[in-house]
């Protein structure tokens, strides 16, 4: 059965590295996954316990009687809940994120990045996007952040051509943003959640690799561009589900919302609560002062013809399934003791830490980028407190993707939005990427 179990993870692992050819959604399979495999494993629950949890088993017995439904009872108890929490956190999380961008958007508050964007120069409009969504994607989830920048350069960029450069640079500071903070990705969250780093350190340790990756791509996309680009800007967007906020209560909502998740690291250092509760801090303080705002639209018919950014909500909604569902599946596999199996056989060849990042960046071109961080997450060795190979292997996995563009979720959208093909991806930005995260990760080998 462990064999089985294993098998099907595997499986799933080759249909997420190819949905963009299967066409068969990624979350769908990782759900799959996770759920199967867990129904599986409380099938021969009591050879698994057994073999892992032998003592622990003994202790939940007190002397009872040692039955299906017991075993069954004790794995729903303390071994499955396990996964299912670290997972709801993570997932938790970026709920609260969503609903932060979807009150701010919904109320003009990031109008003011198409103002920021009133250049006919291509090389000052593309540094333009790539700074504000690299500085975006540190605070938010890259997936998000891509959307709504994409969304933003296409309003500006009419051309087609263009637009694909000017896409690709932001997915790449999107990656590499997000990369930078433990709340700007979900590796960097999960590390976070699990107490392996500290937000700091973690920074500290990812800003140097992270600047690397992301400033040569973009400066070499840069040389690409004509002088200038036709673009398509107004003074002050129309906006059809306008909530006729003047400018200081926009940025005091902005404030409140990105600023207050700057606060949550502070939050959990005081409280030692979970972060997706100090999310949620923020979330309430934010919904109170859309509510006092908003107060005069809220019985009439405005407030529900508001315009919603639909491919926002589809697309992390999808995201958090899928990272729901990719966390049960390896946890399955873990609790087979495949996991320790795998880790015996590995460690006389995975023993340094850049071979490991290597591999995962490998890994991680084709394979969703969180995906190949929690395998070799789940693979490692190394238990210490901001340990170097969890910020190896969280750079590694995150520029990875970069590289051929279907390896990351923020890639995907940027694909599915304007209609790339992989091939014009590779040949004009892949091995630009690639030159910079092997770069990056020179630095961090050096750090």
């Amino acid at each position: 059965m462990t064999l089985v179990i294993v098998v099907i993870l595997l499986i799933a692992y080759v249909l997420i590295a190819t949905e963009l050819l299967t066409k068969v959604n990624k979350a769908a399979v990782a759900v799959f996954a996770g759920t199967v495999g867990w129904i599986l494993y409380i099938c021969y629950g009591t050879d698994f316990v057994m073999s892992q949890h032998p003592n622990d088993y003994f202790d939940f017995l007190s002397g009872a009687v040692p039955t299906s439904s017991v075993v069954k009872e004790y794995i729903a108890q303390n071994v499955f809940l396990k996964y299912v929490g670290r997972g709801a956190e993570i997932v938790l999380f970026l709920l609260a994120t969503m609903t932060i961008v979807e009150i701010l958007h919904n109320n003009g508050c990031f109008d003011f990045v198409s103002q920021l964007l009133k250049t006919r120069r291509s090389r000052r409009l593309l540094w333009a996007l790539s700074i504000i969504t690299f500085i975006i994607s540190a605070n938010l989830d890259n997936l998000t952040t891509t959307v709504m920048m994409l969304t933003v350069m296409r309003r500006v960029v009419p051309q087609l051509r263009m637009r694909l450069y000017f896409g690709a640079a932001i997915v790449l500071a999107a990656n590499c943003g997000g990369a930078l903070t433990v709340i700007g990705d979900p590796t960097g969250l999960f590390l976070w959640n699990m107490g392996h780093v500290t937000p700091t350190a973690y920074s500290s340790a990812m800003a140097l690799p992270c600047l690397t990756a992301w400033l040569l791509p973009t400066w070499w996309i840069g040389r690409s561009l004509p002088e200038t680009t036709d673009t398509e800007w107004v003074t002050m967007p129309y906006r059809g589900d306008d909530t006729r906020l003047n400018i200081w209560q926009r940025l005091l909502m902005l404030f409140v919302g990105i600023g207050g998740l700057w606060f949550i690291p502070t939050f959990h250092r005081i409280t030692k609560l979970s972060p997706f509760l100090g999310a949620f801090c923020v979330l309430a303080v934010l919904w109170v002062v859309n509510e006092i705002f908003n107060r005069r639209l809220i019985d009439t018919d405005e407030m529900m013809q508001r315009r919603v950014p639909r491919v926002l909500q589809y697309g992390v909604i999808q995201m958090m399934l899928y990272i729901m569902g990719i966390m049960l599946a390896v946890g399955v596999v873990q609790e087979t003791g495949a996991v320790g199996w795998l880790v015996a056989q590995l460690d006389n060849y995975v023993g340094a830490t850049w071979v490991a990042g290597t591999l995962a960046a490998a890994l991680s071109t084709v394979l969703d980028s969180f995906t190949s961080a929690l395998t070799f997450f789940t693979i490692g060795k190394s238990n210490g407190l901001n340990s170097d190979y969890w910020s190896m292997i969280a750079y590694s996995t995150a520029v990875g993707g970069n590289i051929l563009c279907v390896g990351s979720l923020s890639g995907v959208a940027f694909l599915k939005t304007e209609n790339a093909r992989v091939g014009w991806y590779i040949s004009n930005v892949g091995w630009k990427a690639f030159v910079g995260a092997a770069l990056g990760l020179a630095v961090m080998i050096v750090m």
